[in-house]
């Protein structure tokens, strides 16, 4: 059967009808929609497919996204500032200045290029919701190959100012790529799967830290005829032109027009968008609700709107920090800069494999609020030992502690938001509103090192602590308020069908969320 006759989006009162790989049969549901029983075996075989294609291509570009934006720190330490005659004022905010701490490393890398970053991409935070109003394939082609061009033409910088164009687009189009993915994710999976999608794409930030700076080195230590800064931009910059090519053919718009897919596997999908929000998939495309993104602003009703995004943003301050001042750390603990490059490594792997694994976890429990309250727990220990501990062990303990919190709680964070957030309009809102106010935390957490506060920066170990347990803390506000209203959705559920009251009758009562009777949020 086509997509145009799918019965899934047709009146209720319909008799039973039989796709292939997928079941629809009447029962009350929101907006006359039936119950959709959706073959086993297909399904499976389409996550698969979808996994390989959807979930693969957008965890490379965000791979190499966070390559592209990283890269600064290490084409200042292969003589960019030198060669292009930057003088203090480039790198200087407030009283920190960067010093070297031998070997050639940097303490801070220039300043002023690490904040120019952030204004632009928090401003470009509402763009996620193109992802809904714009054809997926085309947003993310042009934003790939806009931040390409920007990390490409870096190579071609002849002074600060023109630098600081390149960061300015490099930041304006990751900001309007990077932050709606889950989003964008949210149109392929549902609420049980979207975590370990999410899981997938974040680790990718994690798992580039692991190796960026010997990819940096590897790409700096020869002697090529142009400086090795402007190569270490053209080798980094290069295959996000190429690649953003390649997503404007392989990445599909909706799963139900995705040409990797067989009839079988398309109704499946079809079926799946219906159950998630009484529409076909390629409905979901090209439209947006002002009333329900207004709706969306009820703190009242859903407190969720602002509880995430002030998580994210505790969660961003040390989420900023660590990557920019790890290896400056683990410099004071004698090790050096090199040595110190190379340790920075086995700490973000574990975080990479901590986000997957908890994402995964809190997919198949349903209880991510409690997997971000122990993530927050492990952060903020791993903080305090570097705070307060002087033994080169024990702090190097504290900082596996740290990137095992710190970015798996970003990870499921992002699938909480899109968790408990009814409908795509909702979901946009919700997503762009965590990046808007999440997206701040890095600026402050880039500030809570100064120089001066070397060798142990107690200050900024303890301010990054201070985020993390009140990330906790927030998350579990946040899962009693969810836990209240699912027992208050139940109470009434159980009387509607006492008083044998039919789907239409629920839908008018307190049970009804988001046009869907028996929606519980993910606690």
């Amino acid at each position: 059967m086509s997509a145009s006759s799918s019965p899934a989006l047709a009146d209720a009162k319909q008799p039973t009808t039989e796709h292939e790989g997928a079941f629809l049969t009447p029962s009350s549901h929101a907006q006359g929609l039936s119950h959709i029983d959706i073959d086993a075996v297909t399904e499976k075989r389409l996550l698969r497919k979808l996994d390989r294609r959807v979930v693969s291509i957008l965890f490379l570009l965000y791979l190499v996204a966070f390559l592209d934006r990283s890269n600064i720190g290490n084409a200042q330490t292969a003589g960019m500032g030198k060669d292009l005659g930057f003088d203090d004022g480039h790198y200087q905010v407030g009283s920190q200045t960067c010093r070297s701490l031998g070997e050639g490393y940097m303490l801070t890398t220039p300043q002023w290029l690490l904040t120019i970053f952030y204004i632009p991409y928090i401003i470009f935070e509402w763009a996620a919701l193109m992802w809904k109003i714009c054809p997926p394939h085309i947003w993310a082609f042009l934003t790939v190959m806009v931040w390409g061009l920007a990390a490409t033409l870096q190579a071609a910088a002849f002074s600060w100012e023109g630098l600081m164009v390149c960061r300015w687009f490099l930041a304006m189009a990751e900001g309007a790529f990077a932050p709606g993915v889950p989003f964008l994710l949210s149109f392929f999976y549902r609420r049980a799967e979207l975590g370990f999608r999410c899981g997938i794409f974040v680790s990718a930030a994690p798992l580039a830290t692991t190796f960026a700076g010997a990819l940096a080195f590897g790409i700096t230590s020869g002697h090529p005829s142009i400086s090795n800064w402007r190569l270490l931009f053209l080798v980094e910059g290069l295959p996000t032109i190429i690649l953003a090519c390649v997503v404007f053919f392989v990445l599909p718009d909706s799963p139900d027009t995705a040409s990797f897919l067989t009839e079988e596997e398309k109704e499946v999908a079809r079926a799946r968008a219906v159950l998630q929000t009484g529409r076909e998939g390629k409905d979901r495309i090209g439209g947006f609700s002002m009333k329900e993104a207004l709706a969306t602003f009820n703190l009242f009703k859903s407190p969720q709107t602002i509880i995430q995004p002030l998580m994210y943003f505790s969660c961003n301050v040390s989420f900023a920090s660590l990557p920019v001042f790890l290896p400056a750390i683990l410099t004071t603990m004698g090790y050096s800069s090199i040595n110190a490059q190379g340790l920075t490594a086995p700490p973000y792997f574990l975080s990479f494999l901590v986000c997957l694994a908890t994402t995964y976890m809190a997919d198949k429990t349903q209880q991510r609020g409690l997997i971000i309250i122990i993530l927050s727990i492990i952060g903020g220990v791993g903080y305090v030992l570097l705070a307060t501990v002087k033994s080169v062990a024990v702090r190097y303990l504290g900082v596996f502690l740290a990137a095992a919190g710190v970015f798996p709680c970003i990870a499921n964070i992002l699938s909480w938001v899109l968790n408990n957030q009814g409908t795509d309009t909702k979901r946009g809102v919700g997503i762009a509103m965590l990046n808007i106010i999440g997206q701040c935390g890095p600026i402050l957490g880039t500030r809570v090192f100064p120089v001066t506060d070397q060798p142990y920066y107690v200050r900024g170990m303890a301010i990054c602590a201070a985020f993390m347990f009140f990330n906790g803390l927030l998350a579990a506000l946040l899962r009693t308020f969810f836990v209240y209203e699912n027992a208050r959705l139940d109470k009434a559920e159980r009387a509607n069908q006492a008083g044998g009251s039919d789907g239409k009758a629920a839908r008018s009562g307190l049970v009804e969320i988001e046009g869907a009777v028996g929606y519980r949020y993910v606690l």
